[in-house]
Formats: structure tokens, sequence, C-alpha cells
């Protein structure tokens, strides 16, 4: 009963941010202008970045594959592909779904320790927040009068980046071994022994996933596989701009694509929804309208459309992937963090 109370409230959360984010979206627009808008986008611009979108997934599978190397042998990436693919379904079916599920269905296959993986998956999400400020700080040093001037002018920034960086350090601080090692001891094995030893034990597994850490010559290739997967995020969104009139009267250029990119990335990971719905285009239907002059009906169809491309894309390749993979329910973890079963069936 609990677990069902537990999902009804997850759900009934994740249901008010999609209504309260659409509500605000679509507030005092003009639906007819706004569909007029939507009517006269570039099809085939708008199906243009497909590949480039394609191309993004496959060099996240490449760096998941150079985070997993240090850990384990990685015999396919088209079962990195295959997952991460499958992952971004159920992202688009559940608020962080696809999470869980991309571990799941890459150790399933592979036959490999679910921990251990789910860690890389740890990993991976640091490096796309320390990727997204670093695309936002670019974007910054490039347009810093156009973005600054969208900004409160009574923010403290300086409280801003102490807050972060003091965020960054409490995270790293907990998962290096010795810290988490005495924490267990300490607030843990007082209160239960054999509770202790299992999140120990589990912990021991899940620390694996973070050896790349400890190997520096894979900082450089782990950078730039990072910086390619985001730059082909930023290009369909520029490309976008061109599938609507608005772009011969604004001069929209890659790093204002990048802001956006930056401000879509941070409001989806504060209030996930699945695929993103309502909270995409709030934030970046507002960036747009507020930043370059656009109506709102002009900044909700450029939102609509690049949103909706993304996600059908996903869904379509996710899809076949997953039928692929047969994966028939969600992951289930034994007590020591291991699936239960590791075979197809």
């Amino acid at each position: 009963m609990s677990k069902t109370i537990k999902n009804i409230v997850k759900w009934g959360i994740t249901a008010v941010v999609v209504v309260v984010s659409v509500y605000l979206s679509m507030r005092e627009i003009d639906f007819q202008a706004f569909v007029k808008e939507i009517q006269s986008a570039n099809l085939w611009i708008a199906l243009l970045p497909i590949p480039i979108m394609l191309l993004s997934h496959w060099l996240r599978a490449i760096r998941w594959r150079t985070i997993l190397r240090p850990v384990m042998e990685v015999n396919s990436l088209t079962n990195m592909f295959s997952a991460i693919m499958v992952g971004y379904f159920f992202n688009n079916v559940m608020p962080r779904g696809g999470e869980i599920m991309r571990p799941y269905v890459y150790a399933k296959r592979e036959k490999k320790s679910f921990s251990t993986i789910f860690s890389t998956i740890v990993i991976e999400r640091l490096l796309d927040v320390l990727t997204l400020l670093f695309l936002f700080a670019l974007a910054l040093l490039i347009s810093k009068e156009t973005i600054m001037s969208a900004m409160p002018e009574e923010q403290n920034w300086n409280s801003f980046i102490y807050i972060l960086v003091g965020g960054i350090l409490v995270v790293a601080v907990c998962l290096y071994p010795p810290v988490m090692n005495m924490l267990l001891e300490k607030l843990v094995k007082p209160i239960s022994y054999k509770f202790y030893e299992k999140l120990s034990e589990i912990f021991g597994k899940f620390k694996q996933g973070f050896r790349i850490i400890q190997t520096p010559s894979m900082y450089a290739r782990v950078g730039l596989e990072s910086l390619g997967i985001w730059a082909c995020y930023a290009i369909p969104m520029y490309i976008h701009f061109y599938c609507f009139s608005f772009s011969a009267d604004i001069h929209l250029g890659i790093t204002d694509a990048l802001f956006l990119l930056v401000v879509s990335g941070i409001g989806v990971s504060i209030a996930p929804t699945p695929g993103g719905v309502g909270v995409f285009h709030l934030v970046v239907g507002t960036a747009i309208m507020t930043l370059y002059g656009l109506t709102k009906e002009q900044a909700m169809a450029y939102a609509t459309v690049n949103h909706f491309i993304n996600m059908m894309f996903q869904i379509v390749v996710g899809l076949a992937f997953f039928l692929r993979e047969r994966v028939v329910k969600m992951p289930q973890v034994d007590e020591n963090g291991e699936l239960e079963t590791l075979t197809n069936e």
C-alpha cells in the first residue's frame, strides 16, 4: 500500500507540474496566431536535424563506453546505444524512468553488475552538469549584454555561484570512498549492523563506476566527447530558428541556441516531466520571447516544433530498440543492489 501511495503522490506531483507549466506557457496566447505560426513552419528544415540528433545519442554511447572501460570490458557499442535509446523512450513515458531502464537493459543484455553500471550514470549526469555550466559561461562570454538584459538586476550572482560550488563539493565529498565509509560506520552501523553490511556491499560495487575519476589521462577524451554531445544538441535548436519567418527579421546565432539549450537543460532538471512536456515549452518560450522580442505565439511555436521533433524521434527510435531488447517489465533489484534476473525472457 505504501508503494501505491508513493506512486500516486509521484504521479500527482508530475501531473501538477505538467498542467501548471502548460497553463503558464499558453496563458494569454492567441491560439489562432499560434496555430498559424506552426502551420507556416518549414517542415523540411524542421526534419533536417534528425541525423544530428542520432549522432548526439551515438556520441553519448561512445562517452558511456569511455566511462565504463576502466571498470569492465565493453563488448558492443550497439548494445550501449540500444540501452540509451530505450532509456530515452522511457523518459518520455515517466520522468527519470530512463535513468533506471538504461543500466537495467545494458546489465541484462551483457550480464553485468547493475550497481556498477548505474554508478556510471551518476558520473554522466555530473559531466552533463559541468558541460552545461561551461556552455552557459561560453554563451555569456559571447553574448553577455543580451543575456544579462533578461536577468533580474537584483540577482546576487556571487551567492548563486557559492551555493552551486558548495553543493558540488558536498556531493563530491560524500561520494569519496573514505568519507562514505566513515558515514556508514558512524551513522548506520550503530543502528543496524545487517543494514550496514548491505549498504557497504552495494557501495563497494557502486564506487567501481567512479574509476574514471582516478584516470586523469581520460579527462580530455571525456571532456571532448561531452562537448560533442551537447554541440549536437545545440545545432538542431539553431537550425530550427530557420523554420520560421522571424529568422529573417532577427539574427539568431549558435550562441543563442547554446543559451536556450542551457535554459532548457536546467529547467527540465529542476522540474522533470515525461519528455519535458510543459516545462521545456515554458522555459524556452519565455527565454526566447524575453531575450529577442518575439511574440508569445512565435516563441511557443518555436518551442513546440523543436520539442515535438526531438520527442517523436526519441519515441520512434526508442520504441524500435525497446522491441529489440524485449523489455517486458520494470527492473527488480534484489537486497544486494543487483538485478533479480539478467537473462532475456
